[in-house]
């Protein structure tokens, strides 16, 4: 389990980077450029995989097209981009208090779909993670939240939390015969090509694109080798060993690493509602994963 958790650990601070990545170059890079460019460079890294395996990721999609196509479709076509035109549009503070629902996401559609109980620890862990995390994102002034003014960024960001939620309740219906390095190439391949109509549209110029990868390479390194190819991989490792249901719960850690990511890079000083943040969503994380109540 040690692992496990450990790659999930990874997974959300790669992630919280590539969330402060998309905000940060919204006005350098289009957030259909940054998506597209994302997976084209993670397809150029798994493309062996693909290749070597050809005979068994045509027979296994064949037999399973309609789940690995909606799949794809969900985890890399709509969800980072969704992810990227908000970013463009709201601002980060509204972006974290919206991403904090993803767990909540995760626990209901798995009550509905998967027919998965939800327990008093789940339930109580997840509402003291989400406290922590507005507690967080808000400065220790919960007052602070009458502030926010939510706009259409935040309707796309709404709408990318619902999208990743299903996709990983979905996940549960993978086939079994992919591992999770086969099954994350396969959604890649598909999910690229579903991008392509929407990307030519748009009508690029190959010169503009040249000099956009050109001045920003370090972006798409990063989101495509840390926030994609790494991260996916963890994600889909922890789903596959604990549920799509405790894996969420480590979404809560994103503001938290966020926090982080600006005291080293940025200089920001740490405050107390930090730690006060952290210790709630720790706490809660705690109490869905690990507590077991004693029986007599």
């Amino acid at each position: 389990m040690v692992k496990t958790y450990s790659f999930l650990v990874l997974c959300v601070l790669f992630w919280s980077g590539n969330f402060v990545l998309g905000r940060f170059v919204k006005d350098d890079i289009e957030p259909l450029e940054l998506a597209f460019f994302r997976w084209l460079f993670v397809l150029i890294i798994i493309s062996p995989i693909l290749i070597k395996n050809y005979v068994k990721i045509f027979k296994v999609v064949k037999k399973n097209f309609k789940i690995v196509l909606l799949l794809s479709v969900l985890g890399i076509s709509s969800f980072n981009t969704i992810l990227y035109f908000g970013l463009s549009m709201t601002t980060s503070t509204n972006a974290l208090i919206i991403n904090s629902s993803v767990p909540i996401l995760i626990l209901v559609l798995s009550f509905f779909i998967l027919k998965q109980k939800i327990t008093t620890n789940q339930s109580f862990g997840i509402l003291l993670s989400t406290i922590g995390v507005l507690y967080l994102v808000l400065q220790g002034k919960f007052e602070n939240i009458l502030l926010l003014e939510f706009n259409q960024g935040d309707i796309w960001i709404i709408t990318s939390s619902f999208i990743w939620a299903l996709y990983s309740v979905l996940m549960r219906f993978k086939p079994k015969e992919f591992n999770d390095v086969e099954f994350f190439a396969v959604i890649v391949f598909f999910g690229f090509i579903a991008l392509l109509p929407v990307y030519f549209y748009q009508g690029y110029t190959v010169a503009h694109e040249l000099e956009l990868l050109k001045s920003n390479y370090f972006v798409f390194i990063y989101v495509s080798v840390f926030a994609s190819t790494l991260s996916f991989y963890f994600w889909h490792y922890g789903i596959d060993k604990i549920g799509a249901s405790k894996t969420g719960q480590f979404t809560h850690l994103m503001p938290l690493f966020g926090a982080f990511l600006a005291y080293i890079f940025l200089g920001e000083v740490l405050q107390i509602y930090h730690i006060l943040g952290m210790i709630l969503i720790f706490i809660g994380i705690y109490l869905s994963l690990f507590y077991k109540p004693r029986t007599n």
